[in-house]
């Protein structure tokens, strides 16, 4: 078998949502890389890690790779460039290998960083699609996201409260992604829009998964890393 580079999406986080296609290509790889972060206790944590094993695969074929949660980006581009040039002399030496990315390879993920660099060494780098977290939020809160010709706008969590005004305004469906970042920006919205239904949302997919649409609960609440909203302007 030819040796390949994949990245295999994992899913939100609950193991049995990763496809068949991208599980057998785990099963396939000679090195599976996965990335962790190490917590201010000192202790290293990754989800990718903990989905991968139990799926059944090998943790000797694991190799993880740190990625600090800072602000400062540098650092974690940095990160993703010393993993990039460990895979480029992996795949020299001919072996299979998998790349391991939470939600979908190709929807706000880290991946591109990887991708970009191996390109730049003519590096082929194939990508198996996932589910996002967004559309398992959707399923646990039993919500149809967009209706018939309704606009579904997904944002990054660096938008203002005039961005967030706009869309609710126009009355498109809105996700938030990385909704921590803009917290306060979401609590106002909350306040400026009592009819609306702010879907919150975290660590979907895990046994600490969290819901709830109920507004005072979410103003009352501290907004994690992984945390996304889904808003619509009728209530559901």
């Amino acid at each position: 078998m030819a040796n390949t580079v994949t990245f295999v999406s994992l899913g939100p986080g609950d193991p049995s949502l990763i496809t068949l296609k991208g599980l057998k290509q785990l099963q396939e790889a000679d090195i599976i890389y996965a990335p962790s972060t190490q917590l201010k206790s000192g202790k290293v944590s990754s989800r990718a890690y903990d989905i991968i094993t139990s799926l059944g695969i090998d943790s000797a074929k694991i190799k993880l790779f740190n990625v600090p949660m800072s602000k400062n980006r540098d650092l974690a581009v940095n990160a993703y460039q010393e993993v990039s040039e460990l895979i480029y002399q992996a795949h020299l030496e001919g072996y299979q290998i998998a790349i391991s990315a939470e939600g979908d390879a190709g929807f706000y993920s880290s991946s591109h960083y990887v991708t970009e660099y191996l390109k730049l060494k003519n590096i082929e780098v194939d990508k198996i699609p996932g589910i996002p977290a967004f559309i398992a939020s959707g399923a646990l809160a039993h919500l149809h996201i967009a209706k018939q010709e309704e606009e579904l706008h997904v944002v990054p969590g660096i938008l203002s409260l005039a961005e967030l005004t706009d869309k609710l305004n126009a009355g498109h469906a809105v996700v938030v992604m990385k909704a921590s970042q803009c917290e306060e920006v979401i609590k106002a919205a909350i306040k400026e829009f009592p009819e609306t239904s702010f879907h919150y949302f975290e660590n979907v997919g895990l046994p600490t998964e969290f819901y709830t649409q109920d507004t005072s609960t979410i103003l009352a609440r501290s907004f994690p890393y992984f945390s996304l909203l889904i808003i619509k302007n009728e209530a559901e």
